[in-house]
């Protein structure tokens, strides 16, 4: 058997596919059926910021503070949002009892405001380290783009001078400079980069002439983006880098390997094939390296880089152009 291990946010993963953040990930049950199959790593189901405060306004309306109940208004919004955080709370106990592998807390974030305090408690209560997503859209004009990128910074700083678990941020690749933006957040006090966001996809229902959603999903096909910025970044930065959207098997884990990540985050497949896809992939990544004759995966990690001189025009616009120039009618 080959060696599977690697390390991630400098926790010692025991192999590379982690379950991301996920409705997969938000029960006891499901997460010691995903360690069972060898999953080496659990990103908790994200507790959203917006999605908080839009419970906690649901169960106000009987508290207006403007109809003379400022006091027990106030009580009553506290109150709400300890009981959504303590639930959370509960489930990292629960889980770091029942399974041996790393538990990351997640955190879908868009301020610094509220976060600081709970993450404290996230660490206190076990979690082994915490992500955070970090994602809006940069859709405001009067917004420029220095703006939105002092967001992250400051979400990152404000989090990491409070607690001592590893840190890592899943973002996306909006950003006027992303070579630059990526190099820059990897130089803060975070220990590992996710990229990138799988965004809700929109689409337009033509007959109803409604907004929809697009496909729930992600394939194989959508790993595009984020094995090119993978393989360009990966030398390139002073922290791990982990691949998440469009992993369905392992095939597609040792692609992001080759390019430079340290770990890869599996969630649409799970879906798709059930949990033993975990196990399946393991096995192909495994037969692959006995047949190359690789002991471990640092022994390949990275080999097709950007950092690699003969790669490292190939993830530019070249190729793009080479292929049509070369490709027969």
């Amino acid at each position: 058997m080959a060696d599977l291990k690697t390390i991630y946010m400098g926790l010692e993963l025991k192999n590379p596919v982690i379950v991301g953040s996920s409705g997969l990930t938000s029960n006891l049950e499901s997460i010691k059926k995903l360690a069972k199959v060898g999953a080496s790593a659990i990103v908790l189901k994200s507790l959203f910021e917006e999605q908080i405060m839009m419970e906690v306004n649901k169960h106000m309306e009987d508290y207006n503070p403007f109809h003379g109940h400022t006091e027990m208004y106030d009580y009553q919004k506290y109150f709400e949002k300890q009981h959504l955080l303590e639930n959370y709370l509960q489930l990292i106990k629960d889980v770091k009892q029942e399974v041996d592998i790393p538990i990351i807390a997640s955190i879908n974030c868009m301020t610094s405001a509220e976060w600081t305090d709970f993450a404290k408690d996230i660490e206190s209560a076990g979690a082994d380290a915490l992500e955070l997503n970090i994602f809006f859209l940069p859709s405001d004009p009067k917004m420029h783009g220095k703006d939105n990128e002092n967001v992250y910074f400051d979400i990152i700083k404000k989090v990491t001078t409070e607690i001592s678990i590893p840190v890592s941020i899943k973002i996306s690749y909006y950003f006027d400079n992303l070579a630059n933006t990526l190099q820059r957040l990897s130089q803060t006090s975070i220990k590992g980069m996710v990229l990138f966001n799988r965004f809700y996809n929109t689409d337009i229902d033509i007959e109803k002439e409604e907004i929809t959603s697009g496909n729930f999903y992600s394939t194989s096909d959508d790993m595009s983006n984020t094995l090119r910025w993978i393989g360009i970044m990966s030398g390139l930065v002073d922290c791990d880098l982990c691949a998440t959207t469009g992993i369905h098997n392992g095939s597609d884990a040792i692609k992001f390997l080759l390019a430079g990540a340290s770990a890869v985050q599996m969630v649409s497949s799970i879906y798709i094939n059930s949990a033993d896809i975990i196990e399946k992939s393991l096995n192909e990544i495994n037969d692959w390296m006995e047949k190359h004759n690789y002991e471990s995966i640092d022994k390949f990690r990275g080999k097709l880089s950007k950092s690699s001189e003969m790669n490292s025009t190939l993830y530019e616009r070249v190729q793009f152009m080479k292929y049509f120039g070369t490709k027969k009618k």
